[in-house]
């Protein structure tokens, strides 16, 4: 499974890309003006300087909710460097928008996804990637994971090859369990990354050799 990290925050990507482990980054005009990036020319710069810190695709939104607007946004946004990836919101002109980027080489996030029959749509036009937020999910009183898994199962049955992103992960244990659910990537915030490094018995057990290692000096 993949490692995205879910920000605008340069010094959080550098930390994340210094871990080794990180493959890509998600983003969105709310996490860019969190970090005061606001104006389209900022925002595009601030695009580039994310797409030029790591190898892996950077996903990048639209704002536009109108297919023309869309597609000349994207065009934009996909110009800027080779690994951006346009995410386009699970609407109508959403759709129709993913195919055209298809059909015309440009990678695509389809974002917002809820349902397995969106999943659906947004695979059969062509979308690299597709986001399910599983956290918001949850927070329904319904089973994100769950839904991740019954994607992958349909992918798997359909051979679609468009990848099943994990989004608005909220804990280290939504990464576990994506994880057994079939998730292609997971995109979340530092925090939940380094959460995967802790545990008790570790800090027990480095304690205890370091204090055997003091014994024998």
């Amino acid at each position: 499974m993949k490692f995205f990290i879910d920000t605008a925050n340069l010094a959080q990507i550098k930390e994340a890309n210094d871990l080794g482990i990180l493959d890509g980054v998600t983003t969105n005009p709310s996490l860019m003006a969190k970090e005061g990036i606001k104006g389209e020319q900022a925002i595009m710069n601030h695009y580039k300087t994310i797409a030029e810190l790591v190898d892996g695709d950077v996903s990048a939104e639209v704002i536009s909710t109108d297919f023309d607007g869309m597609v000349a946004e994207g065009k934009k946004l996909a110009a800027i460097r080779p690994n951006i990836v346009v995410k386009v919101p699970m609407i109508k002109d959403g759709v129709k928008a993913l195919k055209w980027f298809s059909d015309n080489n440009i990678k695509t996030n389809c974002t917002l996804v809820f349902s397995a029959g969106q999943a659906i749509l947004a695979a059969k036009a062509g979308a690299n990637y597709v986001s399910p937020f599983i956290g918001r999910i949850d927070d329904g009183g319904w089973d994100g994971v769950q839904l991740i898994e019954q994607i992958a199962g349909i992918y798997t049955i359909q051979g679609f090859e468009t990848e099943i992103l994990a989004a608005s992960i909220r804990n280290p244990l939504h990464i576990i369990k994506c994880a057994e659910a079939g998730a292609d990537v997971c995109t979340c915030p530092l925090d939940s990354i380094l959460g995967l490094l802790k545990h008790p018995l570790t800090d027990i057990g480095l304690a205890k050799f370091l204090a055997d290692a003091k014994g024998v000096k």
